[in-house]
């Protein structure tokens, strides 16, 4: 059966090539892979001998979520962070956190571009969102003031989504070599 269970990690290894990818679109690359590799596990139980091991251990699929969660943590936060180093007050940052937020929902559902509407509607919200909070900041904020925190806030939501490629790389990297440690032990003896 070492045959078969070397199969289901070289099936991991193609699609979870693709799940690191559509990380970059804004899809849930990273949950995909984890949850991708638990079902194969699932479904190796199904020819594998009474208490035997697992193919991925149980701490590995908590150190994946460690680095999926820190990926997902990045993004979120590097909107803020970005409106911050552009010279935000807390409101903007606030307002680039919410934006970013309320952007990727309604991005969603209103620009007609698939898959892609969130991950634009997030930039946008996050732009958006540090303007309103940088004009509610202070009675005196002008609209010129705000271009360089949304500016910031802009690009930092990008660098966000970007920061989260290598921790969708890395799960799949530790996910992968658990997948193909058991099957070619047993192969090669």
């Amino acid at each position: 059966m070492a045959w078969i269970d070397l199969l289901l990690a070289i099936i991991f290894l193609i699609i979870g090539s693709g799940c690191t990818v559509i990380v970059l679109i804004g899809l849930p690359g990273t949950w995909l892979m984890i949850a991708l590799a638990f079902g194969l596990c699932l479904v190796q139980r199904l020819w594998a001998p009474a208490g035997s091991d697992w193919l991925v251990p149980w701490w590995v699929f908590v150190i994946g979520i460690v680095i999926a969660i820190i990926g997902e943590v990045l993004e979120f936060m590097a909107g803020a962070l970005g409106a911050k180093k552009g010279g935000a007050s807390k409101k903007g940052m606030l307002g680039a956190l919410i934006g970013g937020f309320g952007g990727t929902i309604l991005g969603t559902f209103l620009i007609p571009i698939p898959i892609v509407g969130s991950l634009i509607g997030a930039i946008v919200g996050c732009g958006i969102g540090a303007v309103i909070g940088e004009l509610n900041a202070s009675p005196d904020s002008r609209l010129k003031d705000t271009i360089k925190p949304a500016t910031g806030a802009v690009v930092g939501r990008i660098l966000g989504a970007l920061a989260k490629l290598p921790c969708a790389f890395v799960v799949w990297v530790l996910l992968a070599v658990a997948l193909f440690i058991q099957p070619l032990k047993t192969i090669l003896g």
